[in-house]
């Protein structure tokens, strides 16, 4: 699904703020971004388990059955999802310092 370009502005490490265009997300079955859920970050649908959670569980050296294992309710699609909008999301957006 193609949605238009969204300008947002965020504060780097050194004070310097930079322009984050995000553009065409795909959606996900298995993602969802709902305001009232965890202040709108992407979630497990269903859950209020946030894709950033997923992806600190994996970077800090969890595996996915040890994932499973915390929380029973995901599937490995789930965590795969995570990733997959993840990757997706970082590929997608343009950053402009300035």
């Amino acid at each position: 699904m193609y949605s238009e370009p969204q300008i947002s502005y965020c504060k780097g490490h050194y004070g310097q703020y930079a322009e984050i265009m995000v553009g065409s997300m795909k959606t996900y079955e298995k993602i969802e971004m709902n305001p009232k859920i965890m202040f709108g970050k992407p979630v497990i649908k269903n859950t209020r388990i946030t894709v950033e959670h997923i992806l600190r569980k994996l970077s800090g050296g969890m595996t996915i059955e040890e994932i499973i294992k915390d929380h029973p309710h995901l599937t490995r699609e789930d965590i795969y999802s995570a990733q997959a909008f993840a990757a997706d999301y970082l590929a997608d957006e343009q950053i402009a310092f300035g």
